[in-house]
């Protein structure tokens, strides 16, 4: 007992290492897209202008330290997944968490490599940066998993104060799919922009499309919060998710605003870098409630602790 229970607390540091390494990945990758320093180290991989250190250009610097900050989330990754298989072996659904990190570390790792030797489009681009969310995401269930079976292995298992709607749980998968959706659509604008491909299509302009999209995300988050707090009283967690979620997604709305009107670029940078890593963020705790409404779902009584178990 003992001996498990010192396993999993090496786990849960681990996976919280994975965690924000794997937020200082996306982070990174954020810098590199505004700094336009994609090309820093020119048309080499895993090189750097055919070098192992790269020259001391501003450029060079930011592309290779994302590179190296990347390379490190792999690792971990890697580590993180070997450690759950052999030591979680209960909890299938943490071991799938590490699973998918490590999956989508590789996959937006190999774009990030592509991008580099090849030139891409900014389609594609976004959808890179949509598997870092990803990513991102599954480090941060494996990591809240982590840590929740650490505390629960050693108190006594919990009950569940009632199950949530089938209703609810679904409204909640739903709103985290569109979510997702809203995110691409800004993901395209950005490197839309970058690329000078703002207008090309003829259609809808990739700005309409995310100001579109963002005012309906508003709407459902709205919507998701309130069904939430309103519904849930029994349900710490479930309230405070929502009460969350809103939260961010009213910053997110005046950051977004704030970007048309900001016109020093220095400035302008470090505003879409929060709007990212604000969006990332409310990604990362709608799959997190989406994970606890499935726990709630009618068909399951308990949370899965390892006292229980033992």
């Amino acid at each position: 007992m003992s001996s498990l229970n010192n396993k999993i607390r090496i786990l849960k540091w681990l996976a919280l290492v994975t965690c924000i390494v794997m937020f200082l990945a996306t982070f990174g990758g954020g810098v590199v897209t505004r700094t336009d320093s994609g090309l820093g180290c020119g048309r080499d991989f895993p090189l750097c202008n055919g070098k192992l250190v790269p020259a001391h250009t501003i450029a060079s610097l930011i592309e290779f330290s994302h590179r190296s900050v990347s390379a490190m989330a792999g690792i971990l990754s890697i580590a993180s997944f070997v450690g759950f298989l052999l030591f979680m072996k209960h909890r299938k659904d943490l071991q799938l968490f590490s699973l998918l990190t490590l999956m989508f570390v590789i996959i937006q790792g190999a774009m990030g490599a592509l991008a580099v030797v090849f030139s891409q489009s900014a389609a594609v681009m976004g959808l890179h940066f949509g598997f870092a969310l990803i990513a991102f995401a599954s480090a941060t269930m494996m990591t809240l998993g982590a840590w929740q079976e650490h505390a629960d292995s050693r108190y006594t298992p919990r009950l569940i104060p009632g199950s949530v709607s089938r209703g609810f749980r679904n409204f909640i998968w739903l709103s985290t799919i569109y979510t997702y959706i809203a995110i691409y659509s800004g993901a395209l604008l950005s490197h839309s922009v970058i690329q000078k491909v703002i207008n090309i299509g003829g259609f809808i302009s990739p700005l309409l499309l995310h100001q579109i999209s963002a005012g309906l995300l508003f709407v459902i988050i709205l919507a998701v919060g309130h069904y939430s707090y309103r519904y849930h009283p029994n349900h710490r967690d479930i309230r405070t998710l929502g009460a969350v979620s809103v939260l961010l997604i009213t910053l997110q709305v005046i950051i977004g605003i704030s970007l048309l009107y900001v016109t020093r670029p220095e400035i302008y940078m470090f505003v879409v870098l929060g709007h990212m890593l604000v969006i990332a963020s409310l990604f990362s705790i709608l799959v997190y409630l989406s994970y606890r409404v499935w726990q709630l779902s009618p068909d399951r009584k308990f949370v899965p602790t390892q006292a229980q178990r033992t």
